[in-house]
């Protein structure tokens, strides 16, 4: 501040006011353009902040429309193409995290493609001779002689005969005693016999084992909802009603019902279950809007031999119910990160294992949103390995003992370096970002994912229980809901048998026919296991159904 001197005045005490005011001024303003700087520094921080924020917001939103577009519009298979694993390769990672004395090359086999042209119509079809001769004049030669037939050339065509009804008539006949109309007998019923009537599944129903087993096969494995089994029975000229339909299936599931408590029984006599869910939608359930939403969940255990796949339908996602489920089980369960299934480490006899193909999926992601970056590359590589170790397992056939040793020789070592890799970055890593989350889902669940390489018979994931649910959620596209809580329950059973007939390669059709029409004759337990369809020969079912089955 500028002080003109020309007017001061010469009296001390006024020059003392004056000094004293200017002073007094000058520090007010000093403080006021302090607070100013202050709250200009303040909000220039918190925008900062705020911008900081938004930008990792834009990158975490445009991380997850990227993943939506490609769930959406790209590719579904999860496994890495080869120009990814070479290229993932080229990184000092590898080379720095691997240990040198324990990598190998581990040989990738060639695609192959499939043979073009059709293929041939299966000798077991009925054939009809339709024979074509050349005209009557034709079979004589310009020289006069008669041609003579000297060989033939054949082709094939597939026919397709619609859907027929065919009525079964049941004719019980009766006989009585024409001379003493029962007097000289007291046993029960007179003198009058009556063949007994056949015993069936649904006993008073108009539907046969063959329609009943058409009409669920059609719902549950060809994803045809009752409505549409309706207007499709209509065409032939047959009225049956899509509620008829399923109470038919309700019973169906009620006289299977002892067959899947003997899978249930045999699945937990296993050393493995494998384990999964999915939503579902059920009306009329007490206490619950028709909108929320439920579970189906799929249990799959037996082994590779007999595979048993074991749907269970639950009004919720907790994993409280699996206490009591798996209450006195002695083995491994197999699932993906969910924390719902927590609880079953806490439980005696149980060890929990991980799924590498949720763990894999993670990376796969980042990958797709963050093209090119060199540690995602550089991770799945490391997983890559991993699978390869798996395949060149199955290649080979090896034992259990066979495959838990090669885990513990290559992939073992593998995993050590992998998880100090992972180690490493995660702190470079935003834990929000695809790639940040890939690695804590990795992390969080390491001590699960290590499980498998103590044991030959454990599968590095969990990816056979996922195709077992997905024609679930196929069918589910279709029909969209169960009516009501029971109908639920009788799905869950009957996708159980038909899912398990088809993992056992029976073809579902006459595996259902097959037992609807044996289930009534049922006395005991043994007579049930006769019918499970790991216990059912496939060549025996194939005869049954007259050799249309190969």
């Amino acid at each position: 501040m500028l002080i003109d001197t020309r007017n001061l005045p010469d009296d001390p005490h006024e020059l003392k006011e004056i000094i004293f005011s200017l002073t007094t001024r000058s520090a007010e303003e000093t403080n006021h353009y302090r607070e100013t700087i202050s709250t200009q520094e303040k909000r220039i921080e918190d925008l900062t902040k705020k911008n900081s924020y938004l930008d990792s917001e834009m990158k975490y939103l445009s991380e997850r429309l990227k993943i939506a577009l490609k769930d959406f519009y790209g590719r579904k298979s999860e496994k890495l193409a080869p120009q990814d694993i070479h290229q993932g390769l080229l990184f000092d990672e590898i080379e720095c995290y691997a240990p040198e004395e324990k990598r190998e090359r581990i040989p990738i086999p060639a695609h192959m493609r499939a043979k073009p042209g059709r293929s041939p119509i299966p000798k077991h079809f009925p054939r009809t001779d339709i024979v074509i001769d050349i005209p009557e004049a034709e079979k004589t030669c310009a020289c006069g002689a008669r041609r003579v037939k000297i060989g033939e050339e054949t082709s094939e065509k597939l026919d397709l005969i619609p859907a027929k009804i065919d009525v079964k008539k049941y004719i019980r006949y009766k006989y009585a005693c024409p001379c003493c109309e029962g007097v000289e007998t007291e046993d029960e019923g007179g003198a009058v016999r009556i063949a007994p009537v056949l015993p069936h599944i649904i006993p008073k129903g108009m539907a046969s084992e063959g329609l009943l087993a058409h009409v669920i096969v059609s719902k549950f494995a060809d994803h045809l909802p009752f409505y549409r089994q309706e207007k499709m029975f209509m065409r032939i000229g047959v009225d049956i009603g899509r509620a008829t339909m399923c109470n038919w299936a309700m019973a169906c599931h009620e006289g299977s019902r002892r067959l899947l408590e003997l899978m249930l029984d045999d699945m937990k006599a296993k050393p493995l279950v494998g384990i999964d869910e999915t939503t579902l939608q059920v009306m009329q359930e007490p206490g619950r809007k028709d909108t929320t939403k439920s579970h189906m969940w799929l249990m799959r255990g037996g082994g590779e031999g007999n595979p048993i796949m074991l749907y269970q339908y639950r009004t919720t996602r907790s994993g409280e119910w699996l206490e009591n489920f798996f209450k006195g089980y002695r083995g491994t369960i197999q699932s993906d990160g969910f924390s719902g299934y927590e609880r079953l480490e806490k439980m005696e006899g149980i060890i929990h294992a991980g799924c590498w193909a949720h763990a894999r999926r993670k990376f796969i992601e980042a990958s797709e949103v963050m093209k090119g970056n060199d540690h995602i590359q550089a991770a799945g590589s490391f997983i890559t390995r991993l699978y390869s170790v798996e395949t060149t397992c199955r290649e080979k056939e090896l034992a259990p003992d066979e495959i838990r040793e090669q885990r513990q020789t290559i992939s073992k070592p593998l995993l050590v370096s992998f998880h100090e890799f992972l180690m490493q970055i995660r702190h470079n890593v935003p834990p929000k970002c695809a790639f940040g989350k890939a690695i804590a889902y990795a992390l969080n669940g390491w001590p699960r994912l290590l499980v498998y390489l103590d044991d030959g018979r454990i599968p590095i994931d969990n990816n056979f229980v996922e195709n077992g649910i997905r024609p679930f959620v196929v069918g589910r596209k279709n029909w969209l809901f169960s009516g009501s809580p029971a109908g639920a329950d009788a799905s869950a059973g009957l996708y159980s048998l038909i899912e398990t007939a088809k993992a056992n390669g029976l073809e579902p059709y006459w595996y259902l026919r097959y037992i609807f029409e044996r289930l009534p004759y049922a006395e005991n337990d043994e007579d049930f296991r006769k019918l499970l369809p790991y216990v059912l020969d496939g060549q025996f079912l194939s005869e049954y159904a007259g050799g249309v089955v190969s």
